[in-house]
């Protein structure tokens, strides 16, 4: 038989554990996304082009707008609408975080934001390196943005798949 304090373990661990792997996430996203931007800045000077392969290109531009350049120009504007949609979202995951798969939409979202927010803060707009045919250009933090995105529809849908939260 399980004591009431073995009871209330399981239920903090059960609690605890998304919510570490959404941090981790996070983190992740964070520390790729500050080390990519840094090496772009370092080694391309803006407004050049280095050719990787024919369907991409690392360029050094910069981004006042949101991601893939929604939104130009709209500074205090932007970096506020970005701080509240992650404050939502940081409220409604904390709130429900054994809802699976919602740790890995969460981290993905919230560490895309840091990454852009602390490029705004630091230096007024964000460095955008990754270009492909036909599309804007767009860095780590817009790659996490877009996929935590596309999971949080599929979690919230119900679409997620089963397995280990």
């Amino acid at each position: 038989m399980r004591s009431i304090s073995g009871v209330a373990t399981t239920a903090r661990s059960a609690r605890v554990a998304p919510i570490a792997r959404a941090v981790a996430v996070m983190v992740l996203v964070v520390v790729a996304d500050r080390i990519t931007k840094h090496l772009v800045r370092t080694h391309i000077q803006p407004g050049h082009s280095v050719h990787v392969f024919s369907w991409l290109h690392l360029v050094h531009d910069q981004n006042n707008g949101v991601a893939f350049g929604f939104l130009s120009g709209g500074g205090a504007l932007v970096v506020i609408v970005t701080a509240a949609v992650a404050l939502v979202l940081l409220v409604y995951f904390l709130r429900s975080p054994g809802r699976p798969w919602l740790w890995l939409s969460t981290g993905l979202l919230v560490g895309g934001a840091i990454g852009n927010l602390l490029d705004r803060l630091i230096s007024g707009s964000v460095t955008d390196f990754i270009k492909l045919p036909h599309w804007p250009a767009f860095n780590v933090s817009d790659i996490a943005i877009t996929v935590g995105v596309i999971s949080l529809v599929l979690v919230l849908e119900g679409l997620a798949p089963r397995g280990r939260p």
